[in-house]
């Protein structure tokens, strides 16, 4: 099995503010450096190299990003142990907070690319029931509980 991963986000300006710049202008860095670390299988992607056109009718006002991962433990090297963590940290820039869940994986079959209703799918069950094997975060991963309180600490 690989791991699918969906993050949500409502973005506090137009993309095209020059508050953005700081996220837009290395969007496609960041998204090549995801294709070139270890385990990236597949990632979403709109009319240009990244996902922030891609739209759903569940959530009109939301940006997205998805993709797949041989596991759990590669997304957490790219996000948790390279460059991205410097952009994650200052989510709050550009991102506004929400309110309930917006982040979930799940496990997926090789080969298989989920698409967006599957994912909503999975962020709602997680919303409704907490992490469990069909959807997680971050603190399903028992590895991580450790780490994460320290972080947040």
């Amino acid at each position: 099995m690989h791991v699918a991963e969906l993050n949500i986000g409502r973005v506090k300006y137009a993309l095209d503010d020059p508050r953005m710049s700081g996220f837009m202008d290395n969007l496609d860095r960041i998204n090549a450096l995801a294709e070139r670390s270890p385990g990236f299988v597949w990632r979403m992607t709109g009319d240009g190299n990244n996902a922030m056109d891609v739209g759903f009718e569940a959530a009109p006002d939301m940006n997205m990003n998805m993709s797949v991962w041989e596991s759990a433990e590669a997304l957490e090297a790219y996000v948790w142990n390279t460059v991205h963590v410097q952009f994650y940290r200052r989510k709050t820039e550009w991102f506004e907070h929400l309110d309930q869940p917006w982040f979930v994986m799940w496990p997926v079959e090789i080969g298989h690319c989920p698409d967006l209703s599957e994912a909503f799918e999975r962020l709602e069950h997680l919303r409704a029931n907490g992490s469990s094997e069909y959807a997680y975060d971050w603190s399903a991963l028992p590895h991580l509980k450790e780490w994460m309180a320290k972080r947040c600490a």
